[in-house]
């Protein structure tokens, strides 16, 4: 037993083979990890549940345990797949009850179908025509759409004449224009009756829309007779669609212009008669004793008109699509300003006939020139308005130059002496303040330059040349230096004046000359009064008188030594105060460059005068004895003192 039980302890097993299947069960028991695998893990966990107690007969009693608990599970299976049975009988009852009615419906389907096959074919071609039908339909409404009229549309074009002119009607008569442009598209086509008659159709609607358009724009334009007038856009747009009819767009124009025409000219008789409103500004008539204001606010008062009215139509023709609208408008303010021509150029004629003077002429001219230019921008060159201010224009001018010579003859018709001073006379003074008045009114014209040249030749030949005239007159009894003065003093006051204005250069350089000349006789005299004074003067002309006689100049009665150095000693004293030996003419001259001129040039001809003198002394031929001691002082030495 011993043997036995050492056979069966553990150092038997552990010391058994390894071929034995328990140890090897044993040993594989021991090896395993039961936290890595997961199925023993769960079946502990099962067991957990219903094995609470860990004694010997729990241990005992664990199999049928277990094996009463499957049984169990088992048998919950089996009630529950029972129900799942049924419940697939119960379908499989009523699939096959379905399967029976489908074929059932299938046979009657197929007999259905075998009886109605006449008809679903049928069918499908009416529906075919019914939507070939329906495209029809909607082509042909859309082309009554493109090309036919609505009844509101007709309506409002063939309305009556007294209804007014709204926006719909010109939505609609652009329609009819589009659908008559699109016509010509349907006769390139098979369609050309259609096109036709549609066409036709539309030049009648047309048609009847412009007689009723122009009945009513004529009606408007009627209206604009008011001082202050707005175009309403309507207006506007009548305008623009008149002008596919050339005829009623002129004969709407017309009706413009006439309207316009009777209101300008009724302005202008209110402006002249009444004034503005309420008095303000005065009625120009007021002013009829001013001509030069007179005329001015006329012409004025025109100018305005005519911008406004120019503003008027331009407002009226903006969507005109004329090709010069600027010329249209120029040839309706022709028309428009052409009924205040004469009641203008009888008030201008009056205040012209009246004969106001040339002073107050020049400006009035001046003044329809400078309106006759701005309007002549305006309107037409042949406008009635234009030809009334230059037809004004050349009468204003012939006025004024036969007043400017009437007033020129009046110069020579009472022939004013100098006065003491030699200066210019009151009369001559009163005529360059004519002349500075008419050339200061003229510094800013508004005529060509060439016209303005050729006007100031005539302004000055009618002024400056019967002053001349006048002077030259007035100096006849004075003596040649007296005359020369104040020659001189009248002709620089005229030269003064005249220096101050373009285009005065001709005139200018012939007074200069006439300056000149009387300027040389004044150095004569100056230089004769000197010669005199200084005790030279009966030597000199002695000398000049026997240059060509050939007997010597020291025989001849007072050149002889004696008597030329008795001269010559007071001519000594003339040079130690020469300028005290001036003629009292020179100190009238009003120039001082004037002045200085004579007293330099009188200065020269001493000295010529001194050099003559002293070749002939120092001549051998005059047998003078001892020149030096009868001209002691040499001709460069006299410049140099009087110089």
């Amino acid at each position: 037993m011993a043997s036995n039980a050492e056979k069966g302890s553990p150092s038997s097993i552990g010391n058994a083979p390894s071929s034995n299947p328990l140890s090897r069960k044993l040993n594989k028991i021991l090896e395993t990890r039961l936290e890595n695998d997961k199925d023993i893990l769960e079946a502990l966990n099962a067991l957990s549940g219903f094995f609470v107690r860990n004694d010997l007969r729990s241990r005992r009693n664990l199999r049928s345990d277990i094996e009463k608990r499957s049984l169990a599970i088992n048998e919950q299976f089996v009630d529950a797949f029972g129900k799942v049975y049924t419940s697939f009988n119960t379908l499989r009852s009523e699939i096959e009850a379905m399967n029976e009615s489908c074929n059932q419906m299938t046979e009657r389907l197929m007999a259905a179908k075998s009886e109605t096959s006449d008809l679903i074919t049928k069918t499908s071609k009416l529906h075919n025509e019914k939507q070939q039908l329906q495209m029809r339909a909607r082509l042909a409404n859309l082309f009554l759409e493109k090309f036919q009229l609505s009844p509101s549309e007709i309506k409002i074009l063939h309305g009556s004449r007294n209804d007014p002119i709204k926006e719909e009607f010109f939505d609609a008569l652009d329609r009819v224009k589009q659908i008559h442009n699109d016509c010509k598209l349907l006769l390139r086509t098979s369609q050309q009756t259609a096109g036709l008659k549609i066409m036709e159709s539309m030049a009648l609607s047309q048609e009847a829309a412009f007689e009723r358009l122009y009945r009513w724009t004529q009606s408007e334009c009627r209206m604009l007779t008011g001082d202050t007038t707005e175009v309403s856009s309507m207006l506007t747009k009548a305008m623009e669609a008149l002008q596919d009819r050339p005829v009623l767009f002129k004969y709407s124009l017309d009706e413009v212009s006439s309207a316009r025409r009777t209101a300008i000219v009724r302005g202008f008789i209110d402006a002249l008669t009444r004034g503005g409103p309420g008095g303000t500004p005065r009625p120009i008539e007021m002013h009829s004793h001013d001509p030069q204001r007179y005329i001015g606010d006329m012409l004025a008062w025109l100018h305005q008109g005519v911008a406004s009215e120019k503003e008027l139509l331009q407002s009226l023709l903006k969507k005109v699509l004329a090709t010069d609208t600027a010329a249209l408008v120029k040839e309706v303010l022709t028309h428009v300003t052409e009924g205040v021509c004469r009641p203008l150029k009888v008030r201008i004629e009056q205040v012209l006939m009246s004969e106001p003077g040339p002073k107050v002429m020049f400006k009035l001219n001046n003044i329809i020139k400078f309106y006759c230019s701005i309007l002549r921008a305006t309107l037409t060159n042949d406008s009635p308005l234009v030809n009334c201010l230059g037809e004004m224009d050349n009468l204003s001018m012939k006025m004024f130059y036969a007043s400017l010579n009437s007033h020129s003859a009046k110069l020579l018709d009472k022939v004013e002496l100098p006065p003491p001073n030699l200066g210019p006379t009151e009369t001559l003074i009163q005529g360059l303040v004519l002349l500075r008045e008419l050339l200061a009114s003229y510094d800013a014209p508004v005529a060509e330059l060439e016209d303005r040249q050729i006007d100031l030749k005539k302004i000055l030949s009618c002024i400056v040349d019967p002053l001349l005239q006048m002077c030259t007159v007035s100096a006849a009894s004075l003596s040649a230096a007296d005359m020369a003065c104040y020659m001189i003093n009248c002709i620089y006051c005229i030269h003064s004046t005249l220096a101050l204005y373009e285009f005065t250069d001709d005139h200018l350089e012939k007074l200069k000359a006439q300056i000149d000349a009387h300027m040389d006789t004044l150095v004569s005299e100056q230089a004769g009064y000197i010669l005199a004074q200084s005790g030279l003067g009966f030597i000199y002309s002695t000398l000049q008188e026997q240059q060509n006689n050939k007997i010597p100049l020291s025989s001849v009665h007072g050149m002889d030594a004696k008597s030329v150095k008795s001269a010559l000693v007071k001519f000594d004293s003339y040079l130690s105060s020469h300028d005290a030996l001036l003629m009292p003419h020179c100190a009238l001259l009003l120039s001082t460059k004037i002045r200085e001129r004579v007293q330099k040039q009188s200065v020269e001809l001493v000295c010529n005068a001194y050099e003559s003198l002293y070749k002939a002394v120092y001549n051998p031929f005059n047998e003078y004895k001892e020149p030096s001691s009868v001209i002691i002082h040499t001709s460069e030495q006299v410049k140099k003192l009087l110089t």
